[in-house]
């Protein structure tokens, strides 16, 4: 396949198996790694939110990008602009750098097989159209005071408390309002 197996060993593991899917993400995030001019630290890219991935799907690939670089839900530089679209924006906050690298059209008719040896047999620039990045870096991270609702009982972020009828309520619990939706 090419020669940083460790990587690829890595998204593996994380991921479960291996399929066309992990190989797209794993390419987006070495061609991630050239564009940016990325370091890599102990085997990853960013410790913290340093490497921000905005990604417009949630497939396969996803795993790859978290486990080379280190993009995380958790961290709050992995986040989703789910479109349906094999396309994912990388920005990184110490160079200030972005790109945005859209999965070019693969041949059709392809079987899961030859769609793994299609995706295992291509250069990252050979896969993806290079882009300016569309969206905003996003800001970074927030913690948020908590409160109990006062219904349910659960503690919630602040962000996303509501007051209906001078109760505070998380918002499964909290009625929603739409007059326009007749």
């Amino acid at each position: 396949m090419d020669e940083n197996k460790q990587l690829w060993q890595k998204a593996a593991d994380f991921h479960g198996h291996v399929c066309g899917g992990l190989t797209i993400g794993y390419k987006a995030a070495l061609y991630a790694i050239e564009l940016l001019g990325v370091e890599m630290v102990d085997g990853v890219c960013s410790k913290d939110e340093e490497i921000v991935c905005i990604t417009e799907n949630d497939a396969c690939g996803v795993d790859a990008i978290q486990a080379i670089l280190g993009c995380t839900v958790g961290k709050g530089n992995l986040l989703f602009h789910m479109r349906g679209k094999q396309a994912f924006s990388f920005y990184d906050r110490k160079n200030g750098r972005s790109v945005r690298l859209v999965l070019r059209p693969a041949p059709a008719g392809m079987t899961r097989e030859q769609a793994f040896a299609y995706y295992q047999a291509r250069e990252p620039r050979e896969l993806f159209d290079v882009k300016a990045a569309a969206l905003a870096v996003p800001e970074r991270a927030k913690l948020f005071d908590s409160y109990v609702c006062e219904n349910c009982g659960e503690v919630t972020g602040a962000n996303w408390v509501r007051v209906a009828n001078g109760k505070h309520l998380c918002l499964d619990c909290c009625p929603s309002y739409d007059r326009f939706n007749v």
